[in-house]
């Protein structure tokens, strides 16, 4: 039995028992070539669809109006600096709760920061601060 692996840049390989990873006979790829449907081969060579652009335009612009760059942006929020590159290049969209985090950052990036702080340090400066005070007087409601 061969097990084979779909690498994120389209490759397949073979995955030896020792662990390692071959590249598959061009045979071979073109017959799952000739298998796969070809409106699925057409999809993924295609530009991004117009939503995913709009995604990848407002993820950027999110992270660009808060003067992070992804890495510091990726940390912040607690995913991987890959996730913030894939959303910014259109190749994934934020969805569900990773969208939602993106809109409050949008409309209160301190207030999100602070309570996204995973160190527990004291605000670095007099926005943090009123930011945890806003969200003080908040949750007590």
């Amino acid at each position: 039995m061969m097990r084979v692996r779909l690498k994120a840049d389209g490759r397949i390989v073979e995955i030896l028992p020792d662990g390692s990873e071959q590249a598959l006979s061009t045979r071979l790829e073109a017959i799952l070539a000739q298998a796969a449907p070809r409106d699925r081969a057409i999809d993924s060579q295609a530009a991004p669809a117009p939503s995913e652009a709009r995604d990848a335009v407002y993820a950027r612009g999110v992270r660009a109006r808060t003067k992070l760059t992804q890495a510091e942006f990726a940390a912040r929020i607690g995913v991987p600096v890959e996730t913030v590159r894939n959303w910014e290049q259109g190749k994934r969209s934020p969805r569900g709760p990773a969208r939602a985090l993106l809109k409050v950052i949008e409309k209160a990036p301190d207030v999100a920061f602070a309570v996204l702080r995973r160190d527990g340090a004291q605000p670095a400066d007099d926005a943090e601060q009123s930011a945890q005070a806003k969200l003080r007087i908040n949750s007590s409601i």
